[in-house]
């Protein structure tokens, strides 16, 4: 009882330094007060022309939304350089009030609860240059080896409202898709997501190139790339697979993007059909490394194995495949289909998908390597801070939310130790939560249904402290005898050793137990620790 206390009250206080650190922006941003709770955004319809020569954006954003409690006044989001020309409702201008990113708008008269509204959003501006994309939020424009502009966006956990206007939280998306026309200068193309729905010389000196999304869709998944591209068509089992890349690299695209079809049949597989096939899947060639933009994946990785060329597991078995394409085709599950509602459970995304990068693993070249390649990414363990960050501030966790978020579903996989009852779990979770807007709790109470097992402590071991689970052993008089050191009180996993070249289970908790098994010396047990993330 007194360290289920003393845990408790230590949670508390390092959240309250935590909360000293954020800002009144913060708030704004990642909060869920009743601007943002009172209705519930039903579509977007971006209409804007970009500028490559003044980097420049001017248009608007229709914001179709339903009302859900009846209100007087709305928050919307649009970065703070941006500049706000009107907001019009039903032809009469709204009147706002600016503060930070949050732009709140008032109405003239109430709206009735289950009504649908649509205002028009007018905006232009100058967006952020992102100084390096996608870990930075923004813009990138630059030009290709002959020198027409090449422009691309990423902006997540930054933001969608650094470049429109948005209900900008993971909590609510379009429920029925979206469009984005952006009219870019005659001889380049605009690709975004979902369905090309073609083009209209403007008369202008402009070309706008239209787009429409069929499904709901987080909003840092709405993107731009504008560029002279050579579009690659092909086909995969009925799902659509289009590439838009620099001219210059067609022929080595075509080749390169083959890789898709297996993985396609390896997630198909393990995670249920591709999650958004009336919007198509295409892979678009950016200034940038990658993102995981939903239908119009950002591909940045210079046709190379591995992530630009290198191993993130060291192990050889990392320059097997093209890391940006597995890993943000991942996301077309993790992240764009199942997606946190608040940016502090992104691991949701971000564990997920690179566990996905051991499933493609063993998909291709089987068990082994597969858990070679896992065990690999330990060394990019920092523990520094826990996985999941602070809630309702627009803060993610660690950037451990990668590998260690897919070291625990590693680990979590071999405390089941049953592969047939993994695979349909994990199908299952896909498919329960196809399109769906999530939290950690609905995670873990998925998992300890579904498996039998009580896995919150392993969770919570993993995700909310910067430690990592320690089998200890000790030699007493009676025996050797076993035990769990961790931070979560109470907790309680399997772990796998061998014994004289037999493998045991030893169901450890953070109190001391004999084993069961004759040893003379702790020396002489082995931790399988290739299949749990642990320290011992």
């Amino acid at each position: 009882m007194k360290n289920t206390l003393f845990t408790s009250l230590f949670l508390i206080v390092i959240q309250q330094l935590s909360a000293q650190n954020t800002t009144r922006r913060d708030s704004l941003q990642g909060g869920l007060r009743l601007e943002r709770t009172c209705f519930d955004v039903q579509r977007y319809d971006l209409n804007i022309k970009i500028n490559p020569e003044d980097k420049s954006i001017v248009g608007y954003n229709d914001v179709t939304f339903k009302v859900v409690e009846n209100t007087r006044k709305i928050q919307l989001d649009l970065f703070e350089n941006m500049q706000i020309d009107s907001i019009v409702l039903n032809a009469k201008k709204l009147n706002f009030v600016r503060e930070e990113i949050a732009v709140f708008i008032s109405f003239p008269n109430e709206l009735a609860k289950d009504s649908e509204q649509k205002l028009r959003f007018y905006y232009s501006g100058k967006p952020i240059i992102a100084k390096r994309a996608p870990w930075d939020g923004g813009f990138v424009f630059t030009q290709d080896s002959k020198g027409k502009p090449w422009i691309g966006v990423a902006v997540q956990g930054t933001g969608a409202s650094l470049w429109y206007p948005v209900k900008d939280s993971q909590s609510d998306e379009p429920d029925f898709g979206a469009s984005i026309k952006i009219a870019v200068p005659n001889g380049l193309m605009n690709v975004s997501n979902g369905r090309f729905m073609g083009s209209e010389d403007l008369k202008n000196g402009y070309t706008r190139w239209d787009w429409e999304v069929k499904n709901p869709i987080n909003t840092y998944d709405i993107t731009a790339n504008i560029a002279d591209y050579a579009h690659i068509h092909d086909n995969h089992k009925g799902l659509d697979l289009d590439y838009y890349v620099l001219r210059e690299n067609e022929d080595k695209a075509r080749k390169h993007f083959e890789e898709v079809k297996p993985m396609m049949d390896c997630f198909q597989s393990k995670f249920g059909t591709y999650p958004f096939s009336e919007d198509g899947y295409k892979l678009v060639e950016t200034p940038y490394l990658g993102m995981e933009h939903q239908s119009a994946v950002a591909y940045g990785n210079h046709y190379l194995q591995g992530y630009l060329g290198n191993d993130l597991s060291n192990t050889g078995i990392g320059l097997l495949f093209d890391f940006i394409t597995i890993h943000e085709s991942g996301h077309e599950w993790f992240g764009n289909s199942i997606t946190s509602k608040d940016i502090a459970d992104m691991w949701i995304h971000e564990g997920f998908t690179q566990y996905s990068e051991i499933v493609f693993v063993e998909c291709q070249f089987g068990y082994q390597k597969a858990m070679q390649y896992a065990n690999g990414l330990k060394d990019n363990v920092n523990n520094d801070q826990p996985i999941i960050g602070q809630y309702g501030v627009n803060k993610e966790g660690s950037g451990d939310m990668y590998p260690k978020g897919a070291l625990m579903l590693n680990t979590i996989r071999h405390i089941v130790n049953d592969d047939a009852k993994w695979w349909k779990m994990l199908l299952k979770y896909s498919e329960t939560y196809r399109k769906k807007i999530i939290d950690t709790k609905t995670v873990v109470d998925f998992f300890n249904t579904e498996s039998g097992i009580n896995l919150t402590p392993v969770f919570n071991q993993y995700l909310r402290y910067t430690t990592i689970p320690e089998l200890e052993f000790r030699k007493e008089k009676s025996g050797i005898e076993f035990r769990w050191k961790t931070d979560e009180p109470g907790f309680v996993m399997p772990v796998d050793v061998m014994i004289k070249d037999k493998k045991v289970r030893l169901n450890g908790t953070n109190d001391w137990k004999k084993l069961e098994e004759k040893v003379k010396s702790i020396d002489n047990i082995k931790v399988l620790k290739n299949n749990f993330f642990i320290k011992s």
